[in-house]
């Protein structure tokens, strides 16, 4: 007697038709990383590659020019915490809305895709937490570093990270 078993019905989650949508429904709900997961049924990992997927086919929005913008990154890994990767993101600050990102490693050319878009909307503030790094590839005359001057975009970044 073999004592095998088998599954007829195998299906695996992470391929349905329709799991970038759902994945991108979750995440502007407001779900944590593990959270979507669970209700996916899918890994954290397999979560993860499918959002960064995502984001290499999300177009660029226009940035509206003239306006005041938060600056700040993001580290997160996938499969292996040795394998980190940086989420940069611009936001604007009236209406709090994601107007540029970048993903990649945490150098200068990842950071500078990003400033050099905003430079180039003529931006009358750009805020940033203290990183060495932006000093130098933003301009003086708009750079302000302040005690609370990323507050929204840091409580995006949180939203986004694993609960």
């Amino acid at each position: 007697m073999c004592r095998a078993t088998r599954v007829e019905n195998y299906t695996y989650y992470a391929y349905q038709i329709n799991i970038d949508e759902q994945i991108t429904l979750l995440t502007r709900e407001g779900l944590g990383i593990r959270s979507t997961a669970r209700v996916l049924q899918i890994s954290t990992t397999t979560l993860l590659k499918r959002i960064l997927l995502i984001a290499k086919n999300i177009k660029q929005p226009i940035i509206p020019m003239g306006k005041e913008y938060e600056v700040d990154e993001l580290c997160t890994y996938v499969g292996d915490k040795n394998r980190r990767t940086w989420l940069v993101c611009a936001l604007e600050r009236q209406s709090r809305n994601i107007v540029n990102f970048n993903v990649g490693t945490r150098t200068n050319q990842t950071l500078r895709k990003l400033t050099e878009n905003l430079h180039l909307s003529r931006a009358k503030k750009i805020f940033t937490d203290k990183l060495p790094s932006y000093r130098t590839l933003i301009e003086k005359k708009v750079h302000k570093i302040v005690r609370y001057g990323t507050n929204h975009l840091e409580r995006f970044h949180l939203t986004l990270s694993i609960d």
